[in-house]
Order: structure tokens, then C-alpha cells, then sequence
């Protein structure tokens, strides 16, 4: 492993920071040094002060110019965005844990300030003086260095802000505002800024006819001297606000559309999409401004909308890391909520699996050892992705608690779809499959709405009939339960539809019969999970797979 004492991230030349998060409290500090160590001794580069962090627990190193976190062997565990790790790549705004993550969190190297940035380039540009001589290409030339400073800015607002105070310094007018297109076509107002750098909150005092006019028709209009032209002399904003010079300019996204007719050699057309509109007005008429060529007026045009665009998508990227990196850490909670710890009783063997189709879902499956007999539910919270997940933790906290209290299985049922109904009103609702095996082989048990369980007796599948709505789906409906006697050597197979569901190339489902014909040859896990995964032919889950599979010892069966 190679490591250095003088850190550059990437080249850059810049230390990369820490934001040390602990209650309400943020402390910076600048990795300025590696190894950089993190523990519970005074030593340490970072100390956090919580028993639950080892003495000696993780270092941060540079290699080859990445930075790594590394494990020392911590009791409790160093982690990245939710996943536990040895030894892990760091990338900008990663979340680190170690050991306390109720109460501490590290963020690496996060976004720099860019309003500091945009205000330090302003300071730069503001020294520099246009002179009433300075040709067009000394013009664009500040224009394009604006530009490419902005483009490592990365924020929309402050791209925007310095992009107008940028052009009022080359076009010389009062005002500037950009107009950004919404998704149903309309402009919004995203900016303003005055000829003395002060911001402009309201467009009440514009041409909204002009600018109406140039978004429509996709073209641009200088006008140097209002009060000269028929046309515009006799709009009610322009005599009303006396503005006497009006350059409004379409930011267009260049694309090129598709071209089949090869046999003609004309060129492939151009379309453009605006994404917004450039305004500057003044109330005198501006030699300065009409003395801008064409040229420039283009090359800020389409700068402006290179510099919206890049911002966008770094904006939609970074907001897609975010909402991956919240997805990670959310799938890491359900998965430590939903932990199931097996009871160990002496009359059966329980075993279950769960297979997510994504990151987090609706599917839980949870058992209990209570004076009542091992109980045993597996529900299926319809739709997937967060929300399913929330209320499946929810639902799981629910019954859980319910179990343990005692309640009989159709009252727990009977409280569930109570809650399902009064807070969630329809828009939620769960399929449930609620079971409690005796001692003695007496099993009870409540399907709302569920894939029938699997009973497996000598080698033979049958399937109980009984069965209720789901859990959500009408507030006034009464539940009953089902019992049945199991003997020694018999299973109990409890399945979600993401088993039966499963489907293979042809667009054909693994379906009830399949399962029947694998369970009651072999009624496992392994076997069952083997069977869908060799149908599926490595196509894809649909919706989440989980089996539970409760086999009955006998009621003399010696522990263990």
C-alpha cells in the first residue's frame, strides 16, 4: 500500500475537507495529512468520544491519487453510505459511520461553496475595464473566459447571476434577466441583475409582449432606439417604462434531428430548443449596444444555454447520487429493522429467504417464540421501492408487537387492517399469511389474501382452500382462521408471488404447479430458490421472492 504525507485529491491541488457531524454540532477539518486516523484515543486526527468507536478504528490514505477508508478491526463497524466495508473507494459526499451511527457521521470532501467561487470570479471580472474601443473579439474573448470559469461552477443560480452581470459589462445596458422555459412552456423569471449589480426580483417593469414574441418565434431582437420603430413605439410597456433599447435573445439547444435520405447531399437539418430567453433593456438608446455585432450576440446566446444545460445535468447527476446514496442507506436500515433472529425451539425448524428485485421493498417475513406456540408471518405490502418499504417496517413493528403481547392471531389481524384502513384510506393494502404452531403439532392460521401456504405430508403437496381479503381493503369484513394437525416429518411452506410470478424468456410464469411439483419432492429452501432461479434462465426478478419454510420435528423431539 503506498501512501504519501502530502495529499493533492486528483491532481487538484486542493486539500479535500471532512464535515464532522455530531448532534447539531459541524466541525470542518481539511485532510491534510494521511494517514489520517480515526478513533476513540486522544491521538487520534479525528476523535470521536463515543464508546461504541474502537480506539484504533479506520484510516483514510491516498493512493495513487484516491483516497480509501480502511477498517482496523473495529468491534462495531466502519461504513460508507450505509454499507459495512474493509476497505472502500471515497468519492465526494460519501457518508462515513464508525460505530456510533445513531450519533456521528462523517462527510467527505462535500461540494465546495460555489457562491464563494462565483463571488471570486466576479471580483476578477469586475478589474476589468471595457473601453468604448474594445473590438468585438476582445468582447467575446471575456465573454468565453466567463464562460469557462462558470462551467467548473456547477450551480444554476450563481451560473446565472454571473452570466448577467458578465454580459451588462459587454453589451453596456440598464437591466438583464433570464427567462427559463418551463416544462408546460412558460417562462419563469430566474434571474435579474441591475447595471450595478444589485438583484432584480420583479419583471413587472419589462416588455412582456417582446418577450412573449421572441420565444414564439425563435429569434432574436435588438432594438436600438424604440421611440424609431412604428411597431414597438406604440407598445404599452414600452412607452409606459420609456425603454428605448431592447435586446431579447432565445438560449437555444442545439440538436441535431436525424437524417435518412442518404441519396441527397444536403446537409441534415438543424433544429433548436430553447430552454429560456436572454432580456436587456435601458431607458436611453445605447450606441454601446447597438454597436454589439450579431456575431456576439450568437456566441452569448449559445454559451448562455451551454452554461444552463451543463448546470442541469450536473444538477439531475448530483441529484441522482443523492437519491441513490439516501436508497442505499434506507435499504441498510430495513435490512437491520427486518433482521429475523430464528427462535430455536425443540419441536421445529424454521428457515427463511428473501430476494429483493430492488434495493428495498415490501416483503418481510418475522417469527416469535410465544407461550401461545412459534408464531410465524410473511406479509407482501403491494407496490415496491420506498414507500413499500416504510410501511412494511411499520406493519412488521405492528404485528411484532402484537405477537408478543399474546393477542390471538385473528385480533392482530383484525388491528392491522384497522390501521390500514383508518390512517391509509384505500391508497395502501397487504397481503398477509399469519401462522402459530403448538407443541403438539396444532397449527392455526390466518391468509389474507395470500399465495396459499404448501402443506407437505409424505412426499404430497396439498393446498388448504382457506382465505381472506387483504389486509387495507375494506374496514368492515371479518377474518377467520383455519387450523390443521401436522405430523412429524411434515413441512409448512409459506410463499410470496414473486415465486410464482417469476418469469423466464418467454414471458411464461414459474406458477402454482411448478411450485407444487418441487415442493413436494424437495420442500427446502434450496430447493425451491433453485428450481425459480433455473426457470428464470437469469432473466430478471419482477417483484420481490421470499420463502419460509416451518418444519414440524414432532412434539417429543429431544432439543436441538
Amino acid at each position: 500500500m503506498k501512501t504519501t504525507s502530502h495529499p493533492h485529491s486528483s491532481g487538484s491541488g486542493v486539500f479535500p475537507g471532512l464535515v464532522f457531524v455530531q448532534g447539531n454540532e459541524q466541525t470542518k477539518v481539511v485532510l491534510n495529512r494521511t494517514p489520517f486516523s480515526v478513533g476513540r484515543k486522544v491521538d487520534k486526527d479525528l476523535v470521536i468520544a463515543d464508546p461504541r468507536v474502537s480506539r484504533d478504528h479506520a484510516l483514510i490514505v491516498l493512493e495513487d491519487g484516491d483516497f480509501f477508508l480502511l477498517d482496523q478491526g473495529s468491534k462495531h463497524g466502519t461504513f460508507v453510505n450505509g454499507e459495512r466495508i474493509q476497505r472502500q473507494k471515497l468519492e465526494r459526499n460519501d457518508r462515513l459511520e464508525f460505530g456510533a451511527r445513531d450519533s456521528a457521521y462523517v462527510i467527505f470532501n462535500p461540494a465546495q461553496d460555489t457562491s464563494n467561487t462565483a463571488r471570486e470570479f466576479l471580483s476578477q471580472i469586475s478589474g476589468i475595464q471595457i473601453s468604448q474601443e474594445a473590438t468585438d473579439l476582445e468582447k467575446l474573448t471575456l465573454f468565453l473566459e466567463a464562460a469557462r470559469k462558470l462551467n467548473t461552477i456547477g450551480v444554476l443560480d450563481e451560473i446565472l447571476v454571473t452570466m448577467l452581470d458578465v454580459t451588462l459589462r459587454l453589451i453596456r445596458a440598464e437591466r438583464a434577466y433570464v427567462f427559463l422555459k418551463e416544462e408546460d412552456g412558460k417562462l419563469r423569471l430566474a434571474a435579474g441583475r441591475n447595471a450595478q449589480g444589485e438583484p432584480l426580483l420583479d419583471d413587472k417593469t419589462i416588455s412582456h409582449s417582446i418577450l412573449e414574441e421572441s420565444l414564439r418565434s425563435n429569434s432574436e431582437f435588438l432594438l436600438s432606439d424604440t421611440s424609431q420603430s412604428l411597431d414597438m413605439a406604440g407598445r404599452q410597456s414600452i412607452v409606459a417604462y420609456d425603454l428605448r433599447t431592447v435586446v431579447c435573445i432565445p438560449l437555444r439547444k442545439m440538436r441535431v434531428q436525424s437524417f435518412r435520405d442518404v441519396q441527397t447531399p444536403v446537409p441534415p437539418p438543424r433544429a433548436a430548443e430553447v430552454l429560456g430567453v436572454l432580456y436587456l433593456d435601458s431607458r436611453f438608446a445605447s450606441r454601446d449596444i447597438s454597436g454589439v455585432g450579431h456575431d456576439i450576440l450568437h456566441v452569448i446566446a449559445t454559451e448562455a444555454a451551454s452554461l444552463i444545460e451543463n448546470a442541469r445535468l450536473v444538477q439531475a447527476e448530483e441529484e441522482a447520487r443523492r437519491y441513490q446514496q439516501e436508497l442505499a442507506i434506507a435499504a441498510s436500515i430495513q435490512q437491520r429493522l427486518m433482521q429475523v433472529k430464528i427462535p430455536e425451539v425443540p419441536f421445529a425448524r424454521l428457515r427463511g429467504r428473501n430476494l429483493s428485485c430492488k434495493e428495498i421493498g415490501g416483503d418481510f417475513f418475522d417469527a416469535l417464540n410465544t407461550k401461545e406456540g412459534l408464531a410465524v408471518v410473511l406479509a407482501d405490502v403491494s407496490g415496491k421501492g420506498v414507500s413499500a418499504a416504510l410501511l412494511a417496517c411499520q406493519l412488521q413493528g405492528m404485528i411484532y408487537s402484537h405477537l408478543s403481547a399474546g393477542m390471538p392471531l385473528l385480533q392482530v389481524v383484525e388491528a392491522v387492517n384497522r390501521f390500514f384502513t383508518e390512517k391509509l384510506v384505500g391508497e395502501k393494502y397487504a397481503t398477509m399469511l399469519l401462522a402459530r404452531l403448538r407443541r403438539d403439532g396444532d397449527l392455526e392460521y390466518v391468509n389474507c389474501g395470500h399465495v396459499p401456504p404448501l402443506l407437505i405430508c409424505n412426499g404430497e403437496a396439498i393446498r388448504p382452500p382457506h382465505g381472506n381479503v387483504p389486509v387495507g381493503l375494506l374496514a368492515d369484513v371479518t377474518y377467520e382462521s383455519s387450523r390443521c394437525q401436522l405430523n412429524a416429518g411434515d413441512s409448512f411452506i409459506m410463499v410470496t408471488d414473486g415465486v410464482t410470478e417469476a418469469e423466464n424468456a418467454m414471458g411464461e410464469f414459474f406458477e402454482d404447479s411448478r411450485l407444487e411439483a418441487v415442493a413436494a419432492k424437495d420442500p427446502t429452501l434450496e430447493g425451491i430458490f433453485s428450481a425459480v432461479a433455473a426457470f428464470c434462465g437469469g432473466t430478471s426478478l419482477g417483484d420481490d421472492c421470499t420463502v419460509v419454510e416451518l418444519y414440524y420435528k414432532g412434539q417429543h423431539a429431544p432439543a436441538g
